[in-house]
């Protein structure tokens, strides 16, 4: 893709390769400044005698004895100050403690993988440990907490179907050839399993970037010598990453970046992109992230659509690098929403998934994805149609949110590849 580049206080890039957010989350090739460096924040807790004091000789908890063992079930104490339940992923030995003193990597089970972290022993009400958990039992229950979740969801932005009537007033036909989908590779069982047992831990905990400090959400392949590195310092120009502070010092010494690489081929006001476009499997975005004080401003969103303008320039179609993360899916199912129903709402006679695709360059699988996940393809009278009822997808609009910052087409000053050569 390319790079964006805003003024001191509204500093970002990105550039082609495998990074996080969208794209399953591994390297941290991105930036952006963050919140103000400030020390981590400690959770203090209190050990009462039952539950243990001091490293040493063996002690007792109930339904057993110390150290947890990883797939226990016990609540923590977190940083709104209020028990969460937790499972506990893994544990490791604390530097000076005695043979049982371990601090212990937990899955906020209410939560999202990206808060997994490590804890003290005194941040655990010991009281709660949970022994003998069937496992199946226990992932069932969970997986029924959160079809409940999901069913209020489906429930608070629930669409109607569309009646005769409303079919006849606006219908989309489809021939049958264009329906067909093909499904995107996933991994097999094994491999899944493989992955997330390599990756259930985040490796580092912290990045400096410049003047601040960002918490890490997931684990980064990062070179086997950094295992051990719980904080790392980036230059905020050329993107290095040192173990040390005085490393950076001396880096920053002599790094003579001051811009992101690449050309710039994007300007609008405070606004810059920087080009590294080029993807042997066509893919118009390989990653895209946006640091913490910067989300919730549109620069994500503006990000997918300007990956979308640079396909319509080169005349091909675009679709971004698998797999995508959570967050990256629903940022892509927004804007794919706001697209095709944008130009469905406009569009008063039969329409074709090609014609779709030619006018906004996405590929027709992502089209089709979109138009079935929002239960807009019927199947009526022996043929598949685009159900394009007004109200129908003004729900569905509402729904998808506001889009991010607007590209502005004329401020594109870029030569595809394939007219360089």
């Amino acid at each position: 893709m390319g790079s964006m580049e805003a003024p001191a206080d509204e500093t970002m890039t990105t550039q082609n390769g495998s990074a996080e957010n969208c794209n399953g989350g591994d390297h941290h090739h991105l930036s952006t400044e963050a919140a103000p460096l400030t020390s981590e924040m400690e959770i203090q807790g209190e050990l009462t005698p039952e539950s243990g004091g001091g490293g040493g000789g063996e002690r007792k908890r109930k339904g057993g004895v110390l150290p947890l063992d990883v797939g226990t079930r016990v609540n923590c104490r977190w940083r709104d100050g209020k028990d969460h339940p937790v499972k506990v992923i893994e544990r490791r030995r604390m530097q000076g403690g005695g043979p049982n003193d371990y601090e212990y990597y937990v899955h906020y089970t209410e939560f999202n993988r990206r808060l997994d972290e490590w804890v003290k022993l005194e941040q655990l009400d010991l009281d709660s440990v949970e022994t003998d958990v069937d496992e199946k039992v226990e992932d069932k229950a969970t997986s029924l907490k959160m079809t409940r979740h999901q069913k209020r969801k489906i429930d608070e932005s629930h669409v109607e179907v569309c009646t005769s009537s409303e079919v006849n007033d606006f219908l989309v036909i489809l021939s049958s050839s264009q329906i067909l989908m093909h499904g995107h590779e996933e991994l097999d069982a094994a491999s899944l399993r493989e992955h997330e047992e390599f990756t259930k831990v985040k490796n580092i905990a912290t990045i400096e970037l410049g003047r601040y400090e960002i918490e890490t959400w997931y684990f980064s392949p990062f070179p086997p010598e950094y295992n051990d590195t719980m904080k790392l310092y980036f230059c905020e120009f050329c993107l290095n990453f040192m173990k040390r502070k005085e490393q950076l010092q001396r880096h920053m010494r002599k790094c003579d970046l001051k811009h992101p690489p690449g050309d710039e081929i994007y300007r609008s006001g405070t606004l810059s992109m920087f080009e590294e476009k080029h993807s042997e499997e066509s893919y118009n975005l390989a990653c895209i992230l946006t640091l913490p004080p910067y989300q919730r401003k549109g620069y994500g969103k503006f990000l997918i659509a300007f990956s979308y303008e640079l396909s319509k320039k080169e005349g091909k179609v675009g679709t971004p690098e698998r797999p995508l993360s959570d967050l990256g899916l629903l940022s892509y199912k927004g804007y794919w929403t706001r697209v095709l129903l944008d130009i469905l709402k406009k569009h008063k006679s039969n329409i074709s998934i090609k014609e779709l695709s030619d006018m906004t360059a996405i590929k027709a699988e992502d089209i089709l994805n979109t138009l079935q996940n929002l239960d807009l393809i019927q199947y009526r009278k022996g043929q598949h149609a685009i159900c394009a009822d007004p109200k129908l997808m003004e729900r569905h609009l509402k729904a998808a949110g506001r889009g991010g910052l607007e590209v502005d087409v004329s401020k594109l000053i870029w030569t595809p590849y394939k007219e360089q050569g």
